[in-house]
């Protein structure tokens, strides 16, 4: 009967190996550098390239907006941009909804 039951022999008793502090947080590290090349760098200067171009806004500009709408700059206040997107038609729109400064001549192709 004591053939099917292996013995359980204890390990040879010896120290544990102290490891690096440094190695356990090597695999975080690399994973944050991974992160930031690849997700946080590409959104902060799309957002630094939006900021630029909402500044850059001059009236009669031609743009785009976040909802797809085609317009012609009206007026800019400080929030608020105002777009005629068909003749006698205004619309408010806050700048942050701008996606794109379109090339002049677009509207009318459109």
């Amino acid at each position: 009967m004591d053939f099917f039951i292996a013995n359980a022999y204890a390990q040879a008793g010896g120290t544990i190996a102290a490891q690096n502090p440094l190695i356990s947080f090597l695999p975080l590290i690399v994973l944050f550098g991974i992160f930031y090349f690849m997700l946080i760098r590409p959104q902060m200067k799309r957002a630094k390239e939006q900021r630029l171009m909402i500044v850059a806004l001059n009236k009669g500009d031609e743009v785009l907006t976040n909802g797809g709408i085609l317009g012609r700059v009206d007026a800019i206040a400080d929030q608020f941009v105002t777009l005629e997107i068909a003749s006698g038609v205004v619309v408010k729109l806050q700048k942050q909804a701008i996606s794109a400064v379109l090339p002049k001549g677009t509207l009318k192709a459109s």
